[in-house]
Order: C-alpha cells, then sequence, then structure tokens
C-alpha cells in the first residue's frame, strides 16, 4: 500500500474519494472539501493548510483518505488546545504548525478515515500516529471522529478527550405538540411561552434550500451570518462565494431558516441535511427580538426534523440551555499525539482527569433531561 499527501483535494477524482465516506454525511463530500479549496475558505492565510492522506493500492486505486491540514493556530476547531500550546510554548518547543484531520469550522461528528477496510483503516491511523509523533509535526489532533475511526485511533497509540454536546431525538413524534407533551410540564410551558413571544412580535418563518434563494435573498442571509461574527470582532469562516457555489446545486444539503418581519428578513438558521440529521451550523439576526435564537436554531429545526421524518438534530456546540428545550447530552470525542514525549505525557494525565470530569457531567446532565419519566433513555 503506498501513502501519499495532496495539497488540493482538486486533485483526486470526486468519485474515488466519495466512494470511501458514507453519503449521507455532507461534511466528508469531496463537494464540500473542494468548494471550501476552490473559494479559498481554506488555504492562502486562514491558516488551514490542505495536506490531505491518501492511500493506493498496487494498482494505483485510492482505497484510504483522510482530510488533513496543516493548522497555523487553533481557531474554527471547537476542541479547544489553547492551554497544550502555551505549555509547549514554555517548555520551549514550538506548537505550531500542528496536523488536524477535521473538517474545518464544523464540529459534528462523522467519518475522518475514509477506508475500503479495516486493514485500511488501521492503516490510515497508524500514519497519523506517526505523523504527530515525531514524523513530520509537532502534534496530531482527529476532531469528532465517530466511534470506528476513534477505536483505530485509540489502537494506534493516540490519546482519547471527550466532552459533551446536546442533540434532539425524533421518537416517531406526529408534530411539535406531541413532542411537547413528552416534556415535563415547566419545560412544556416555557418552550410555548417563548414560540408564543415570537409570534406575538410579527415574526414569521420559511424554510428555504440554497439553490432557491434570489441574488437578494444571498446578500441577506449573508449580511446576518456575518454579523455574527462581527459583533465578536472576527471576521467570517466561510465566504459568500463558497455558500453560493455550495448552494447553487438542487443537490445540495443546504437548508435555511429564514425569518421575515413582514416582508424584511431579520434572521436566519443556516443547516445542513444529512441522511436522517439536520446539522445546525450558523444563524445570524438583524435585531434584538425575544426567544428568536431558541425559536430559529432549535424549535425550527426540530419542527423540520418532524416534518421531513429525520431521526436526529445536532445544533451545534456549548449550551446547556438546550437541554431543557428537548435536547439531551451526547459525548463527542477527538484523539491527540505530541511528538514530545514530556508534553504528551503531561496531556495524558491531564485527559484522565478531565475525562473523570465529562463522564461524572454526562451522568449528572442525564438526570436533568426535561422528559417525563419514561420518554427518554
Amino acid at each position: 500500500m503506498r501513502l501519499r499527501q495532496v495539497g488540493r483535494i482538486a486533485d483526486v477524482p470526486a468519485p474515488a474519494w466519495d466512494a470511501l465516506f458514507p453519503p449521507d454525511y455532507p461534511f466528508t463530500r469531496h463537494g464540500f472539501l473542494s468548494t471550501l479549496e476552490s473559494q479559498r475558505c481554506v488555504g492562502d492565510d486562514s491558516g488551514w493548510d490542505p495536506c490531505h492522506l491518501l492511500a493506493e493500492n498496487q494498482a494505483g486505486e485510492l482505497v484510504g483518505a483522510v482530510p488533513l491540514y496543516w493548522k497555523q493556530h487553533s481557531y474554527g476547531e471547537f476542541v479547544f488546545d489553547f492551554g497544550w500550546a502555551e505549555a509547549s510554548h514554555r517548555m520551549g518547543r514550538r506548537y505550531y504548525p500542528k496536523l488536524l484531520c477535521a473538517i474545518p469550522y464544523t464540529p459534528a461528528t462523522g467519518p475522518r478515515l475514509g477506508a475500503r477496510d479495516p486493514a485500511v483503516r488501521a492503516t490510515l491511523a497508524a500514519r497519523l500516529a506517526q505523523l504527530g509523533g515525531g514524523d513530520g509535526a509537532p502534534s496530531l489532533h482527529a476532531l469528532f471522529a465517530e466511534e470506528v475511526d476513534q477505536a483505530s485511533l485509540r489502537a494506534a497509540g493516540m490519546l482519547e478527550r471527550q466532552d459533551i454536546q446536546f442533540h434532539w431525538f425524533n421518537r416517531g413524534y406526529a408534530g411539535f405538540e406531541d413532542f411537547l407533551e413528552g416534556l415535563r410540564s415547566d419545560k412544556r410551558k416555557k418552550i410555548r411561552q417563548e414560540r408564543r413571544r415570537v409570534a406575538e412580535a410579527g415574526i414569521g418563518f420559511e424554510w428555504r434550500s440554497g439553490h432557491e434563494l434570489r441574488e437578494s435573498e444571498w446578500q441577506a442571509v449573508y449580511g446576518l451570518y456575518a454579523n455574527t461574527y462581527e459583533e465578536r470582532g472576527q471576521a467570517p469562516y466561510l465566504s459568500l462565494p463558497f455558500l453560493q457555489a455550495y448552494g447553487a446545486g438542487a443537490d445540495s444539503p443546504l437548508r435555511f431558516a429564514l425569518a421575515y418581519d413582514g416582508t424584511r428578513m431579520v434572521a436566519m438558521a443556516m443547516t445542513l441535511r444529512g441522511g436522517d440529521t439536520l446539522y445546525g451550523r450558523h444563524w445570524g439576526t438583524a435585531g434584538r427580538y425575544h426567544a428568536l435564537h431558541f425559536e430559529a436554531c432549535y424549535y425550527q429545526g426540530i419542527d423540520y426534523c418532524i416534518r421531513e421524518g429525520l431521526r436526529r438534530y445536532d445544533a451545534g456546540t456549548q449550551g446547556e440551555h438546550k437541554l431543557a428545550r428537548g435536547f439531551v447530552p451526547v459525548r463527542t470525542r477527538s484523539a491527540h499525539v505530541l511528538a514530545d514525549e514530556r508534553l504528551h505525557k503531561a496531556v495524558a494525565a491531564h485527559l484522565q482527569r478531565e475525562t473523570a470530569f465529562v463522564e461524572l457531567r454526562h451522568s449528572e446532565l442525564l438526570r436533568h433531561v426535561p422528559y417525563k419519566e419514561g420518554v427518554a433513555s
């Protein structure tokens, strides 16, 4: 088996790459990653430099692939290692550039090691561990890997890190009210109040696919998205040309919940649909409306999942406030290897303590899910 790296995913035929990843997870599809590159959301001065890992058999066929990047910083990852970087610098060791096996700007668990069979997956995992263990980089990090990949990375000697997100699961609800009936009365009342406040403010919603948006609507959507970053003093990660290019096709998974006050778009939630899951990614608003964030980012997505028969709503990172709104805690995992032995051991000790805390927190959160006894598992 031959292993090599490429600096552009465009150098890999799309059918060969996509054959190695499940079609219902949009973020490892060739179209998503190649559009990030062609529209310069990665590369250039973004701090994300593609160096994708490929495995080929003796006949030259692609049998394995890994989305891989040189990172010049730790932004846009959602697994925070700034403390590790600081410790490395105090030890007189460089931390950047590091290698990152991840989907840029996307904290959604899914496949990271595209492999034709388990032997190829093990080979890819072993090579990643080597690259971050002194054979090329100060460290390597694989973020939000699904369990089959995470198991291979653990077997290759990488350290595991855990965290918690909040996801909503469809239990065969007939409608939003059916979902509410499964909640405790205080939570049910709160959600109804929040939805009523939005309706009383005259806000209405439309769901649109990317290819259905007119140019003026794209401009409005992007303005709302960019405003979220501008309020934090940051530049937006994604560009308007990226969204338009990626969303142009009728088969694009981009879905938007658009909020209107009369004829004026005042908020939007950007999601992607993949298989039985809706992925909530970004939101933005042009005003201050009570509970509009909850309506746009949570209740509209839940409504959509029920209507479309989707099983799960992954609304992204953070937010224990999601718990009261029907989301339940799920654990996420990442894998790490550091070339400096002292730093690797220090991180391993830290992760042992951190994992124990995450496990306790997860158990505690499960005791506070808002569902009636016997509804939530």
